[in-house]
């Protein structure tokens, strides 16, 4: 059977497409309107959660993006997207791989919510500065650690660039060019040239 993602364009499934495409896997990808619970009902049969991506191999079910991206190149490697627990940077790849969302995506999406998402009635601009600027604190240690270094750990590109720099399109898609501060955007240069973030990108 073959894996299966469900995917709205440019939500944070395109994590998820992206490491399909950078390992060649053969998917179908199921795209839809975002919000998905609001614009396809059904989809809850699904996901209950409502929410993408949604990743379903076979017997395996998976609904979070770093999660889905590391079982991929675990499951279907060899692949220097891994990094293997005997290889120096093992500790660091895991914690940037959830570095991504437990720190950098987390404060973006209340920006996201109280300045776009919600009835205007609802929109709150103090939340939406206060988690701005915790984002942009956060994202300090990201430009200290590319000031030494081409990608996060081990020499080379792997997930963990996938996550970060999925977290680094987010902000540029909600208005946060504050982001790119040097390092950052010289980063974000060599790593969305890949092909398979352009294909990414446009799905």
């Amino acid at each position: 059977m073959a894996i299966k993602l469900y995917h709205c364009a440019q939500a944070r499934s395109m994590r998820c497409v992206w490491t399909l495409e950078e390992m060649g896997l053969d998917y179908e990808l199921v795209t839809l309107e975002f919000p998905p619970r609001a614009h396809h009902k059904d989809y809850k049969q699904v996901n209950p959660l409502g929410t993408v991506p949604c990743l379903i191999d076979g017997d395996v079910w998976m609904t979070e993006s770093g999660a889905i991206c590391h079982y991929l190149v675990d499951r279907y490697g060899p692949t220097p997207l891994r990094v293997a627990p005997d290889e120096a940077d093992y500790p660091l790849w895991l914690d940037w791989l959830h570095r991504s969302d437990a720190t950098l995506t987390f404060p973006q999406t209340l920006v996201f919510r109280y300045r776009d998402l919600e009835p205007e009635e609802r929109r709150l601009p103090q939340v939406v500065e206060d988690y701005r600027l915790w984002f942009l604190g956060r994202l300090r240690v990201l430009e200290a650690a590319l000031e030494s270094r081409d990608y996060l750990c081990s020499g080379r590109f792997t997930i963990a660039d996938i996550a970060i720099v999925w977290a680094l399109h987010f902000a540029g898609r909600i208005g946060i060019g504050e982001a790119f501060t040097p390092n950052i955007q010289a980063y974000w240069d060599r790593t969305t040239v890949r092909p398979a973030f352009a294909r990414a990108a446009a799905l």
